[in-house]
């Protein structure tokens, strides 16, 4: 299948965590033994065995709670490590971390529980029985300001069993954050951009990558209306901070996003980044221009990008992307665009009509499209 509708279950939010004294020499040694357990699964799941008996090994050291998160964090890095074609019996875990899925019969979670939006209760039970815990590490949560409104409804539908949020504590930095999963419906309540639904009825597809996003706006009829670039070459450069570079992102998608809602544009299309088994790996003469490229995380940038559409009350669709690079090289001199703005065209293309996309190629490629 070409076309798809993202199935977009939660989104992230982010706080930080103050703990102190003895609490929180406790949470460093749990977070060194939910590290070492994760590095443990990683290896065994790499091997063919199975999640259930890897969980049941694992909760030899962690209680069941923390055991399944233990196995589906591993299992991720596996699918990670061999995306970008590296070794997963390889894999390591340089930050200590600790992560716990949600329940909504625990009052939200079972090991990471807010119980408001500044105080947080972290599970310090290492029993492998299920049951209720009676150990916890209490922590300081502080959220910006913003995010008051929506953690507090998240925790009073929690505190009712309503509702689940996934929850991680990360250590970066000399710093602790917490990193909390919550609906989607309820980010996009408090967070929603504009009240109406857009206007029009075009469709403005995307071409994602590390140092530029490209927009084309298309009518119905296949015709493009308008095309935009943001571009941002800096962040490859050495020594450039990663988490500016991110925010540069972010803020140019949000700027063309603005701007196509403000352009008759009501479908907004993304490459279906999730379809790719395998990453192509870049290569330029600036090797830490290729490291930075190839180590970009696209995937991420995509869950984003479809979020930040949603505010806006886009209709958003995900496409395959395969040979539209190698297309948009071959025919890119026909629309005098370059190769980045081309690949978004062909992609708002072949959601519109796959067989408007093909009729608008030549013979040869054509050819190539049909062998794929």
């Amino acid at each position: 299948m070409d076309v798809r509708t993202p199935k977009v279950g939660y989104v992230t939010i982010s706080g930080r965590i103050y703990v102190y004294n003895e609490d929180y020499q406790r949470l460093v040694y749990l977070a060194y033994r939910f590290r070492k357990a994760v590095v443990k699964a990683t290896r065994m799941l790499t091997k063919g065995l199975s999640k259930d008996y890897v969980e049941k090994v694992i909760t030899e050291d962690l209680n069941q709670g923390y055991a399944k998160s233990v196995v589906d964090t591993a299992k991720l890095m596996v699918k990670g490590a061999e995306y970008h074609g590296s070794n997963p019996l390889k894999i390591k875990v340089k930050k200590l971390f600790i992560a716990s899925k949600g329940n909504s019969i625990y009052k939200g979670n079972r090991n990471i529980r807010l119980l408001s939006s500044n105080k947080l209760l972290v599970s310090y039970n290492f029993s492998k029985k299920p049951g209720l815990h009676n150990n916890w590490i209490e922590c300081e949560a502080r959220f910006g300001e913003e995010y008051i409104p929506l953690v507090n409804e998240v925790i009073g539908k929690a505190m009712n069993n309503e509702l689940s949020y996934n929850a991680r504590i990360v250590f970066r930095n000399g710093e602790i954050y917490l990193h909390l999963s919550i609906p989607v419906e309820l980010y996009i309540k408090h967070f929603r951009k504009v009240d109406k639904e857009p206007s029009g009825d075009r469709i403005a597809a995307f071409d994602l990558n590390s140092d530029r996003i490209n927009m084309v706006i298309i009518d119905r009829q296949g015709i493009i209306r308008e095309t935009r670039t943001e571009r941002f070459g800096e962040v490859n450069s050495p020594n450039y901070p990663g988490n500016k570079a991110w925010t540069l992102r972010l803020q140019a998608l949000g700027r063309l996003l603005n701007y196509a809602y403000h352009h008759l544009v009501d479908t907004v299309v993304y490459e279906d980044l999730f379809k790719i088994k395998r990453r192509r790996i870049k290569k330029t003469r600036n090797r830490n221009g290729n490291r930075k490229a190839n180590n970009f995380p696209k995937r991420m940038l995509l869950q984003h990008a479809i979020t930040m559409a949603l505010k806006y009350n886009f209709k958003v669709y995900l496409v395959n992307p395969s040979y539209t690079s190698r297309l948009a090289e071959k025919i890119k001199d026909r629309f005098g665009l370059d190769k980045h703005t081309v690949s978004a065209y062909l992609l708002g293309l072949r959601y519109l009509n796959p067989e408007t996309y093909k009729r608008l190629l030549d013979r040869d490629t054509q050819k190539l499209l049909l062998n794929q």
